[in-house]
């Protein structure tokens, strides 16, 4: 077998890490993710997009630099050749992308944002707001407004938690953008906490554990994004502790962001847990019809100032805020590509080429509901933390709205009853199945579970 067939699908893997760090998020999900590697023999570089569209818009504007990748790591591609998916084949699995080594972090001694860039795009002038995200976007700009005016603090922390493409890292950026427009001489440092955690490893490795506490506990607001990454890994969280007693001990700002409440991250020590619970919890719920039309309606605007000859037809935007729920980042993304591919084929944007180009994100939009957002769904309908869902616990109160969520995962999933049993604290499916069968029975006695269950769908699947 030629050495090029080998060591392919691991060059690919590193040409799409270099390609996420050039390209940008955006532009990584919209081009390169939907691709996958298929072989590469002779020169040619064979992959698969889900629209022939697609195809020809990675090949014109991305394929000499994917060439000059493969290059880079041995490999020689003098073509590419797109093939198109066949419409509801099953997607391979995604190719892993090896992202390069982290390289130790300088510990600089200024901490005016010194770990991650911030996106300008992400402002408080930019961010949608409707019923979903109204609370979160009041005690951000709250939290903002007090560390402009350099007075009390008023939520410390502030904890914004909510699945993927929610808003809380735009909420984050606009935190400290507008501070370090209001205040420029404010010392905010806003990173990732994997960051946190590479510079805590530099800082041990090479005895900088002086320069690294001096630099997180100078700051007049620290920002941590994705915080349940350092969960099961004990000694950053042990500097994490210091660091955010330290601060909230001089009435310095903490903004924390995680993919769920501070009680359901699994691995994070229990003080941390309390500790995060000290300010305001807020919950940034999935985004409603009327919230995701909005979003659709600004971006349109914006992208119509950008590209003046492209017009859109009547029912578009209505039509990607109904099918497309998941979240608002493939929602922007679905936009993007629709503005590129008619600038691009001088065609505008109707009903017909929505669905033509945007086949592959509708595909997938149409699984909705996830066992997650299930869980999240019931435990906020009956007052129960995930956790209890997910317990041993037995009691009526507990049980009960165990069974409901068992079932809504059964019908509005296509998990399978052992995946399902799995997820709900490592059940046997058989427990599933009594579960299933129990609320069936129950829906038609008990016109309160009834009400309840269809309440659960309608919000679920809305």
């Amino acid at each position: 077998m030629p050495q090029e067939l080998d060591a392919a699908p691991e060059a690919w893997s590193r040409v799409c890490a270099a390609l996420q760090s050039q390209l940008g998020h955006d532009a990584f999900q919209n081009w390169i993710e939907p691709l996958v590697f298929v072989g590469c023999e002779h020169g040619a570089l064979q992959l698969t997009a889900p629209t022939s569209f697609i195809g020809t818009w990675v090949s014109r504007n991305y394929g000499d630099t994917i060439r000059q990748l493969f290059c880079k790591n041995g490999i020689a591609v003098s073509r590419i050749e797109f093939g198109v998916a066949p419409a509801g084949a099953p997607r391979p699995a995604a190719v892993r992308v090896v992202s390069p080594e982290p390289r130790p972090a300088a510990l600089a001694p200024e901490v005016d944002l010194p770990a991650s860039p911030l996106d300008g795009r992400c402002t408080f002038d930019n961010f949608v707001v409707g019923k979903p995200n109204e609370l979160a976007h009041a005690a951000a700009r709250r939290v903002a407004e007090g560390v402009i005016e350099g007075g009390s603090v008023t939520f410390n922390p502030l904890f914004l938690y909510g699945g993927v493409g929610l808003g809380k890292t735009h909420l984050m950026h606009a935190i400290a953008w507008e501070v370090r427009q209001q205040n420029p001489e404010a010392r905010v440092l806003y990173l990732s906490a994997e960051q946190f955690m590479y510079r805590f490893v530099s800082a041990l490795r090479f005895k900088e554990m002086h320069g690294f506490k001096e630099m997180f506990r100078s700051v007049d607001m620290l920002m941590v994004d994705d915080v349940q990454f350092i969960s099961g890994k004990d000694s950053t969280q042990e500097e994490f502790f210091h660091t955010f007693n330290a601060l909230i001990e001089q009435q310095k700002q903490i903004v924390i962001s995680a993919d769920r409440a501070p009680g359901e991250i699994d691995g994070m020590e229990e003080r941390i847990r309390s500790r995060l619970q000290w300010g305001l919890v807020v919950d940034l719920h999935p985004t409603d019809y009327e919230l995701r039309l909005g979003i659709l309606q600004a971006k349109a605007e914006a992208q119509l100032e950008k590209n003046p000859g492209v017009t859109i037809g009547a029912g578009v935007m209505e039509f990607l805020a109904h099918r497309i729920s998941s979240n608002v980042r493939v929602l922007e993304g679905a936009l993007n590509r629709l503005f590129a591919y008619a600038s691009l084929v001088g065609q505008p944007i109707d009903l017909d080429m929505t669905q033509e180009c945007l086949a592959d994100i509708l595909r997938a939009s149409e699984r909705k509901v996830t066992i997650d957002e299930i869980l999240r769904k019931v435990a906020d309908h009956y007052n129960l933390r995930m956790s209890d869902l997910l317990s041993a616990r037995r009691a009526r109160q507990v049980a009960r709205p165990r069974q409901v969520a068992m079932f809504l995962a059964k019908t509005l999933t296509s998990r399978s009853l052992p995946d399902i049993g799995r997820r709900f604290g490592g059940r046997d499916h058989t427990t599933v199945i009594h579960a299933v069968r129990k609320i069936e029975e129950l829906r038609a006695t008990d016109s309160q579970i009834a009400e309840d269950v269809e309440l659960l769908r309608r919000m679920l699947e809305a």
